[in-house]
């Protein structure tokens, strides 16, 4: 039965998507060819009836998903992350989606409480409230923990949700292996990888296990940032579809007039929610990846509250480095520098020229450097950048895309706190201090302090890898052993070096 029912809402999606004027969108986003055009028309149009219009105010693409159901928002969520796949105006629609639902009773939220933290109700939480906020996956009750007086947030998923978004998922596969099919051009796009992103995205919101996890290591990570904050996690009552979170106070950041009314410095907090996105990223690795209005709070006192961590972005230091190269070349205007670290990274190929290339970069960053600082628009800088680095065959990286579209969204909510802020302006101190801490004399020294460390531990067998690396020299028929033996030299080598180094270091000049 799950062809019949996968072809069904395919059918069911392609006559929503006609119906509210979407389908145009999202085929000129996929620079789809006209026999692709010819299928999505033919299957959505004699059936345009079935369409749900949804609300008539909302840009077509946002439209149509949110009229199809939660697990066709939180894909729209997803692939707003991704204008590299849907292009910059069709990410700018779905960036608005959004998914408040209609609430499900409390009666059930308090079953589903009690089967997964196996306990009555009435004994976990002397108070619990209707649902204040309901969203695709899950919704979110205020409550009083019995034992403790303290007030928390209590998150449980939608009952049967994982077998709804299961269906819809066995759909979007369907979908994208027809759209390979029909339109060979598309898989440079790789639809199958783009839903299998999704999948294992929703995988892990399904599990509010991992989103309590991410919210501890958040918490961990940014303990020591002065005016931000995140919940605590109450382990003993969290489990896989239920999350207890401590309580934050604080004002919704999209409410101006109450924030106003609190006496909020809205300047120096829209500086300190680009700067700590850029901190997070830069120097732990580790981001809010869905930084919007809607999961931020401002405390009277101008602290940010960052709430709903179900995706979270994360970035090796290696990367770290190359995109803080990159910022700090467009804010020196070094395009020629900018251009440099694209090779050395080999995110540019080899082959193409490198002067070409830095010219390139300076179209893009000329203009923005020119605008008033209210009109400077990320959005504007992404897309010039797409369109340049794909020219030139950059290969598509996913963790700075997420990084990239991050940026974007938090720019958008510093920007709406104080709409004269320069993102520039804010972000070269942050930028600097990392690049002055990790690139350069300061990095290599503690680079090679590590690189030493981990040859000491392997000092008791450099002997013995010595030794097989001369015996393998001696067989020259064996070309694996060969280069084995090459490794193991180099180790011995390096071993004798990193043993020069510590005994250098406790010499007394």
């Amino acid at each position: 039965m799950r062809g019949p029912h996968n072809i069904w809402r395919l059918v069911r999606t392609g006559a929503t998507f006609e119906r509210t004027g979407a389908m145009k969108f999202v085929l000129d986003a996929m620079d789809a060819p006209r026999p692709l055009r010819i299928a999505a028309r033919v299957l959505g149009w004699p059936f345009k009836w079935l369409g749900i219009e949804g609300d008539p105010a909302m840009p077509p693409a946002t439209r149509a998903l949110t009229a199809l159901g939660p697990a066709y928002i939180k894909f729209g969520q997803i692939l707003s992350t991704r204008p590299d796949v849907v292009g910059v105006e069709l990410a700018q629609q779905l960036r608005v989606l959004q998914d408040r639902l209609p609430p499900f009773p409390l009666s059930e939220a308090k079953r589903q409480i009690e089967r997964e933290l196996e306990k009555p109700v009435d004994e976990m939480f002397s108070e619990i409230s209707e649902p204040i906020a309901a969203a695709s996956i899950a919704q979110v009750h205020r409550a009083r923990l019995a034992e403790t007086g303290e007030q928390v947030a209590v998150k449980v998923l939608r009952p049967g949700i994982e077998r709804a978004f299961r269906k819809d998922v066995d759909a979007f596969y369907l979908a994208a292996r027809l759209v390979e099919l029909l339109s060979p051009s598309s898989r440079r796009l790789r639809p199958m990888d783009v839903i299998r992103h999704f999948d294992g995205v929703v995988r892990g919101e399904l599990d509010l296990r991992l989103e309590s996890s991410a919210a501890a290591e958040y918490a961990a990570t940014t303990a020591r940032d002065q005016g931000f904050r995140v919940p605590g996690v109450r382990w003993a009552y969290s489990s896989r579809r239920v999350m207890t979170l401590e309580w934050a106070e604080g004002i919704n950041a999209n409410d101006l007039e109450a924030i106003d009314a609190a006496g909020v410095d809205r300047a120096a907090a829209g500086e300190r929610v680009l700067q700590m996105f850029l901190n997070h990223a830069l120097r732990d690795g580790y981001f809010h990846a869905d930084m919007h209005q809607g999961n931020l709070k401002i405390t009277p006192s101008g602290d940010i509250v960052a709430m709903d961590f179900g995706i979270m972005g994360r970035i090796d230091e290696y990367t770290r480095r190359v995109y803080a190269e990159i910022l700090f070349g467009f804010i020196r205007k070094d395009y020629r520098r900018v251009a440099e670290v694209h090779f050395e990274a080999g995110y540019v190929p080899a082959d193409q020229d490198i002067d070409e290339f830095a010219r390139a970069l300076r179209v893009i960053g000329e203009p923005i450097f020119g605008m008033d600082a209210s009109k400077i628009s990320m959005a504007r800088l992404l897309a010039y950048l797409f369109e340049v680095t794909e020219r030139f065959g950059m290969q598509t990286r996913t963790e700075l895309i997420l990084l990239q579209r991050t940026m974007v969204v938090v720019e958008g909510v510093a920007r709406s706190l104080n709409p004269h802020i320069n993102i520039w302006d804010v972000a070269r101190p942050v930028v600097e201090t990392y690049i002055s801490q990790n690139v350069g004399p300061q990095a290599l020294a503690r680079d090679l302090g590590r690189t030493v460390r981990v040859l000491a531990r392997l000092g008791p067998r450099l002997p013995k890898l010595a030794e097989a690396a001369l015996v393998a020299q001696s067989q020259p028929s064996q070309p694996a052993p060969r280069r084995a033996a090459g490794v193991a030299i180099f180790l011995a080598g390096a071993g004798t070096a990193a043993a020069g180094i510590l005994i250098g270091s406790q010499l007394p000049f």
